[in-house]
C-alpha cells in the first residue's frame, strides 16, 4: 500500500499536535517498556538479588549495556518477532536481545507482561495529562484577557436562547473559562494521584520477586517502591490482579471528556453569537468558507470542535464498560479497545484545545452589532424597572402591568411586520399613567448589567490569578489549525 491507498487516523494527519502524536507512538511506547527493564534490573542488582552458583545476578556491565539501547528499537524484527510468537511484549524481549545480547538473562525476570505495558500506559496518561493541563492554562489566560477588555461591554443574555436579561460580553467569557478551570483542577489532581502499578507479578501477589528474593517480604515491598521512584512515581498502586483496575482508565478518560464537554459548551455558544454576528472566529485573507457561497464566512474551527468533542465525548462509556466486565485478576477482552480509547480520547482533546487556543487568541466582537441587539430587546427588559418605578410613584400595580402588557405584545407584533424600531418607550411616555416616571433614564444598558463587571473583576482576581502565578510560563499561548 501506498501513503495514499490505506486509511489514515486523522487525529494525526489533520488534528493533533505532533508532541501528542509522537507520545502515543510506537517509539515512545517500546523505549518507555526498555527503560522499565532497566529500572526493573537496576533495583533488583542495588537490592542484592541473591547470586547464582557464586555469581551476582545481575552484573553493573549488564546495566550499563540495557542503558546503551533504550531507543534503537528494530521494528521491523519486533514484527517479525510477533508474528511468529503472537505475543508483543515477548516480541520485543527479543528484538532487545538480539541487540543487546548480555542482558538477555535479566531483563523482564520476575515480571509479567503487564508490568511494562501497564506501567507504560500509566507514564504516558500523566505526561498526556501534563500537555493537556498546560493547554487548559493557555485557554484560561486567553479568556481571562479576553473577559478584562470587554467586561463592561453590555450584551444581551439569552435563556432559551431568547433575550432575557443584560450580562456582559466579559461575564459571559468568564463562564466559559470557569469550565476550564473545573477541567484545570481535575486534571491536576489526576497527575497527583496517578499511582504506580509496580513489580506485583503474574496475578499481583509478587510471587515470582519472593522467589526471586528467596523469601524476604522486605525486600519485594522494597522492589516495588524502588522501582516505581525510578520511573518518577511517589505512589504505588496498593494491590492489583495482572493488571491495574481498569476504574483508573475510567477516572482519566473522564477527566479528558470533561475537557471535550467545556469546549463543545464554549464553541456552540461561539457558533450562536457567530449566527448573531456579535462574534467572529479568525478568518485568513483566502479562506474559502463555501465552494459555492462566495460571502460565507463559516464558525468552522468552533464547528469542528463540537464535532471532535462529540467524538471524545462518547468514550467514557467504553472505559466504563471496560472497567466494569474484568474478570478476577485479568481477560484480556480489555487490551484491543484501550490501545484505541486511551490514545485517541488524548489526541482528540490535544486536537480539540490547539482550536481553541486557535479562536481564543483571535477571536473578534462586533461592538456596532452587539449594540443594536441590545437596543432592539432593551426596552423589553426595561419595563420592570418602569413598573417599579410607577409602584413606587404611587400608581396600581396590576393596571400600570395590564398597560405594558398590551404595549409590549403590539410593539412585538409591528416589530414582526418589520418596524425599523422598537417603540414601546414612546407608547409608555405618551399614556398619563406613566407621567410620573423619567423615561429618559432607563435605557442606558449600564444600569441592567447587575454586577457583571464587577463579578469579572473578582472572577480574575480569584480565580485566574492563582493560576497564573501557579504556571507563569504558560499564560501565552496560541496554536496553529493544520486545515
Amino acid at each position: 500500500m501506498t501513503d495514499h491507498t490505506a486509511y489514515d487516523n486523522p487525529l494525526i494527519t489533520r488534528y493533533a499536535s505532533r508532541r501528542m502524536a509522537e507520545l502515543w507512538g510506537p517509539q515512545r511506547k517500546h523505549s518507555t517498556w526498555r527503560r522499565l527493564w532497566l529500572a526493573l534490573a537496576e533495583a533488583q542488582m542495588e537490592l542484592g538479588l541473591p547470586a547464582v552458583d557464586g555469581l551476582p545476578r545481575i552484573r553493573p556491565a549488564q546495566i550499563e549495556e540495557l542503558r546503551q539501547h533504550l531507543d534503537d528499537i528494530d521494528f521491523a524484527a519486533a514484527a517479525g518477532h510477533e508474528n511468529r510468537l503472537r505475543h508483543d511484549v515477548m516480541a520485543h524481549i527479543h528484538a532487545l536481545g538480539e541487540v543487546a545480547p548480555g542482558v538477555r538473562d535479566i531483563v523482564h525476570l520476575g515480571a509479567t507482561s503487564c508490568y511494562v505495558t501497564d506501567n507504560a500506559d500509566l507514564i504516558l496518561m500523566r505526561e498526556a495529562l501534563g500537555l493537556l493541563r498546560d493547554a487548559l492554562v493557555g485557554v484560561i489566560a486567553g479568556l481571562a484577557q479576553f473577559a478584562r477588555t470587554h467586561r463592561d461591554l453590555a450584551c444581551l443574555g439569552y435563556t432559551h436562547f431568547q433575550p432575557a436579561q443584560l450580562t456582559t460580553v466579559g461575564k459571559r467569557a468568564c463562564l466559559w473559562s470557569y469550565d476550564f478551570v473545573l477541567d484545570l483542577e481535575n486534571v491536576e489532581s489526576r497527575i497527583a494521584s496517578m499511582p504506580f502499578r509496580g513489580a506485583k507479578g503474574t496475578t499481583g501477589t509478587q510471587a515470582s520477586f519472593l522467589e526471586l528474593f528467596r523469601g524476604d517480604h522486605a525486600k519485594v515491598v522494597a522492589l516495588d517502591r524502588l522501582v516505581a521512584r525510578k520511573m518518577g512515581f511517589d505512589s504505588v498502586i496498593p494491590v492489583c490482579g495482572q493488571t491495574y483496575t481498569r476504574k483508573i482508565d475510567s477516572f482519566v478518560i473522564d477527566a479528558v471528556s470533561g475537557i471535550a464537554q467545556s469546549a463543545s459548551k464554549t464553541a456552540s455558544d461561539w457558533r450562536l453569537l457567530a449566527h448573531e454576528q456579535e462574534w467572529d472566529e479568525p478568518f485568513e485573507t483566502s479562506q474559502v468558507g463555501s465552494s459555492a457561497m462566495a460571502y460565507k464566512r463559516n464558525p468552522m474551527r468552533s464547528e469542528r470542535v463540537c464535532g471532535l468533542a462529540r467524538y471524545v465525548m462518547g468514550l467514557p462509556a467504553m472505559a466504563a464498560q471496560t472497567a466494569g466486565t474484568q474478570w478476577l485478576e485479568r481477560t484480556l477482552d480489555d487490551s484491543a479497545i484501550r490501545r484505541l480509547v486511551i490514545p485517541q480520547a488524548f489526541l482528540g482533546a490535544d486536537a480539540i484545545l490547539r482550536l481553541v487556543l486557535n479562536v481564543v487568541a483571535g477571536m473578534q466582537v462586533n461592538p456596532a452589532v452587539i449594540t443594536r441587539n441590545v437596543a432592539w430587546s432593551l426596552p423589553f427588559m426595561a419595563t420592570e424597572n418602569i413598573l417599579m418605578a410607577g409602584v413606587a410613584a404611587g400608581g396600581d400595580r396590576q393596571e400600570l402591568h395590564e398597560r405594558i402588557r398590551q404595549y409590549s405584545h403590539e410593539v412585538t407584533a409591528e416589530m414582526k411586520q418589520g418596524a425599523e424600531r422598537n417603540n414601546l418607550l414612546d407608547r409608555l411616555a405618551a399614556d398619563p399613567a406613566f407621567a410620573m416616571i423619567d423615561l429618559a433614564t432607563v435605557l442606558e444598558p449600564r444600569r441592567y448589567v447587575g454586577r457583571a463587571p464587577e463579578q469579572v473583576d473578582e472572577f480574575l482576581a480569584g480565580v485566574v490569578e492563582p493560576i497564573r502565578l501557579r504556571y507563569p510560563t504558560l499564560l501565552s499561548q496560541s496554536a496553529e489549525v493544520h486545515v
